[in-house]
């Protein structure tokens, strides 16, 4: 059997129970706390109904470590608003005492009675004990005058990759593309290999600096994982990112899902335009079937045991379409995919995820070997900034 299809192995470094995990409190301090302390920021998103947020702002500081002994807000000058997601809206700051420039993520608090939602917090908790060159740092947590305002100051970055794509005159080369795919995958692999499902990648959600580094983004839907696997919220993941399980219906999810995702990502860069664009689950299945192939239970075991699989009438499409998708003219509106690029691309959107390539495995693969090889991010191509103020 090609061992690339054999059910894959889990990372070695297990969480136990007792087990002593360090953070970073807001001014970047290390701080330990044990592991049943740290399961309260994993706790199964299914019971959110019953401990919905961390309660009441007047009591914040004591129930979040994180926000002990944190600057004020007013050490930074707000600069001009970037953009607004679901779970916060984010600016562009300077500060003060260096002039330097940051993002400001501001958490969306509802409401004072209804206090810290518990996504936040997750996302706060694990982005500021993450240090990795292609996931954005958390400088510091800093407070309004109390605590309803409460700001994430991250690293900033020149550019969205989604806006990026919508502008470029000219699609990224080859070596463009694998210099990209390269930094995504050692982010995932990072992220995965410290148990952390980022579970909302998209282009939307990378950032591109300018000297050409590519940083993951946006962890409102990022959760810690453990072994073995419990079930997690549904639905997760833009949809035109979602991995086929998901959609199926899986009550158990990998970092699988993630790699799905990437897989999507690596056809958009060399497409501009996103592979797969339903307007609903069913119609997201069958755009996949149409391109992949319709999956059965050779090629996915357990296929039919998935909660939605059997409520599906499955259209027969037995071919891979897949390279029929890509232009052969780099010069053209897309730019062209070698044939072990195809490969890559393959193993990261193979329907199984037991057998779906995993982040360090697809580093190693010998598309980033072939000529022409990844270019240094510092000699991609240039663009105009898209986070900063117009006006």
């Amino acid at each position: 059997m090609d061992p690339r299809c054999q059910k894959r192995t889990r990372p070695e470094k297990r969480p136990r129970e007792n087990e002593i995990k360090h953070t970073t409190t807001c001014n970047g301090n290390k701080k330990s706390i044990k592991q049943d302390e740290w399961n309260q920021l994993s706790h199964d998103d299914n019971n959110r109904e019953t401990q919905p947020n961390v309660h009441s702002s007047s009591t914040l500081g004591k129930q979040l470590p994180v926000l002990t002994g944190c600057r004020s807000v007013d050490n930074y000058e707000r600069l001009n608003f970037i953009e607004e997601g679901t779970y916060g809206r984010v600016f562009r700051g300077r500060d003060i005492q260096t002039n330097k420039i940051y993002a400001l993520k501001e958490i969306k608090l509802n409401n004072e009675v209804e206090g810290f939602p518990l996504t936040a917090l997750r996302e706060v908790s694990i982005l500021v004990s993450l240090r990795h060159p292609n996931v954005v740092h958390v400088r510091e947590v800093v407070v309004g005058s109390n605590l309803n305002k409460i700001y994430m100051v991250m690293e900033y970055a020149q550019h969205d990759m989604k806006k990026v794509l919508d502008n470029m005159k000219h699609p990224f080369s080859q070596a463009e593309v694998k210099s990209l795919l390269q930094q995504l995958l050692s982010g995932v692999a990072y992220l995965h290999d410290n148990w952390v499902l980022h579970r909302d990648l998209k282009t939307s959600n990378l950032l591109l600096d300018d000297q050409g580094i590519l940083k993951i983004c946006d962890f409102g839907l990022a959760r810690l994982y453990s072994d073995p696997l419990k079930p997690y919220t549904q639905p997760v993941v833009t949809l035109w990112y979602r991995a086929p399980e998901l959609l199926l219906g899986a009550k158990t999810y990998t970092p699988a899902i993630d790699i799905w995702s990437v897989g999507c990502i690596f056809a958009e860069w060399l497409r501009r335009k996103t592979l797969f664009e339903g307007r609903t689950e069913i119609e997201q299945l069958t755009k996949m079937w149409e391109i992949l192939g319709t999956p059965n239970e050779e090629i996915w075991p357990g296929l039919y045991q998935l909660p939605n699989a059997n409520k599906i009438k499955f259209i027969q499409q037995p071919y891979n379409r897949l390279s029929q998708r890509f232009d052969n003219n780099i010069y053209g509106s897309q730019t062209s995919v070698t044939k072990l690029g195809l490969d890559l691309m393959n193993k990261l959107l193979t329907y199984d995820p037991e057998k779906r390539i995993q982040a360090q495995d697809a580093l190693n693969h010998p598309y980033f070997e072939e000529i022409p090889k990844p270019v240094d991010p510092s000699l991609m191509q240039t663009f105009p900034e898209t986070n900063k103020s117009p006006y």
